[in-house]
């Protein structure tokens, strides 16, 4: 079954935007221009704005579900300060109610996982927002491997009277796991070369699971608030020779000249948010303005529930409000999130071939007056 929609300002998020045009697609994208085209449906856009589905890069949408209390909290597993082999996708719900929000806004689709408890939580998920089965709403898994630095894990583990305590005690645990975890993929490398002369290491769940990231098949999203928190992530990743992307980034400012000569992703957010907690204090909408005139990769992020994941298209407007160019606030929740995320090959922009993810807007939704008028996922139209 073919859609077209037609008389539509298409945005597609590559650079070209065609004012009065129309997208035809099944599951994958068949055709963007000026022509209409047959199709089994047809919709009249109206002039409303067709563009990409928005993307959340940062949140814990299905992990600390809406309403539910303890019963559906699965996103911090403190029972252990190192985590790495823990998977997003056996946390999920798809049936909490921050899925349906999510479309409703034009949210197609979220990086969802662990939270900050742990200096290692373990494997984020980028998936879709629509469906009934995790495995069938899955766009990359793993995408990510979640750690966290600073005032969170510190916290959770002081009140337990255990490790980690301190910064130092973080960064101890996280260098540890990737010490092992090296000497266990280097043992791994060379028993599969030559298995009748080296010996095949004892399976180790944790160290297996971070593989990936050492091959650089994965980046680590380093929670990171403070701006010496800041360094320290850009020091493990340094260290370790792994792909690092800054997650939070509250003091961006205080570091924005090392930000800008090490050129890592940021994903910031979430800022419509209360200064509570110390790590928070510099917290500022002005972030993303200085951030992406240094020419930095930026993704506005939820971080859901702390803002809920519906509010993507309001924390592009603030930052639009803030000074922030407006085409960079759209690719901060489009393109680029999906590049910082290494998901752009099928979503993110509407280009042939992709996956047929796509809002209609009454205006840009980095306007406070924009209203998402419907969202189609994989091809389905997800909203009433």
């Amino acid at each position: 079954m073919t859609t077209l929609i037609k008389n539509g300002k298409i945005i597609t998020m590559t650079g070209a935007v065609i004012e009065s045009g129309c997208v035809l697609f099944d599951e994958k994208i068949l055709y963007i221009g000026t022509e209409e085209k047959d199709a089994d449906t047809v919709i009249d856009a109206n002039g409303a704005v067709v563009m990409p589905g928005l993307i959340d890069a940062h949140c814990h949408v299905g992990m600390f579900e809406d309403s539910l209390g303890f019963e559906g909290d699965d996103g911090n597993e403190d029972s252990d300060p190192v985590t790495p082999h823990l998977r997003a996708i056996d946390g999920i719900n798809p049936f909490d109610r921050g899925f349906c929000e999510a479309r409703n806004a034009g949210v197609t689709t979220v990086v969802t996982g662990p939270g900050s408890a742990n200096p290692v939580g373990g494997q984020f998920a980028a998936v879709k927002t629509a469906g009934i089965c995790i495995d069938d709403m899955i766009v990359k898994a793993p995408c990510a491997m979640k750690m966290a630095l600073g005032e969170n894990p510190k916290a959770v583990y002081n009140e337990k009277e255990a490790a980690p305590v301190t910064r130092m005690g973080t960064m101890a645990l996280i260098r540890e796991l990737f010490i092992k975890s090296r000497d266990y993929m280097e043992k791994l490398d060379a028993y599969n070369e030559n298995s009748e002369e080296n010996e095949k290491p004892e399976f180790d769940i944790k160290l297996e699971a971070m593989i990936p990231v050492l091959k650089r098949e994965i980046p680590v999203k380093i929670h990171a608030h403070r701006a010496d928190d800041i360094c320290s992530a850009i020091r493990i990743g340094k260290e370790f020779d792994v792909d690092v992307t800054i997650e939070h980034c509250s003091d961006g400012d205080a570091v924005a000249p090392v930000l800008e000569r090490e050129r890592l992703p940021v994903m910031l957010g979430p800022t419509l948010s209360d200064r509570s907690k110390p790590e928070l204090k510099n917290l500022t909408f002005d972030t993303y303005k200085n951030l992406s005139e240094r020419g930095l990769d930026i993704a506005i992020i939820t971080d859901h529930p702390e803002i809920t994941v519906e509010n993507l298209p309001l924390c592009a407007a603030m930052a639009v409000k803030h000074g922030m160019n407006e085409t960079k606030a759209l690719e901060a929740v489009t393109i680029t999130a999906a590049r910082n995320c290494r998901i752009e090959k099928t979503v993110g922009s509407l280009e042939v071939g992709k996956d047929a993810d796509i809002a209609v807007f009454s205006d840009l939704p980095t306007r406070f007056e924009a209203v998402c008028k419907m969202t189609f996922i994989n091809g389905e139209r997800v909203t009433d």
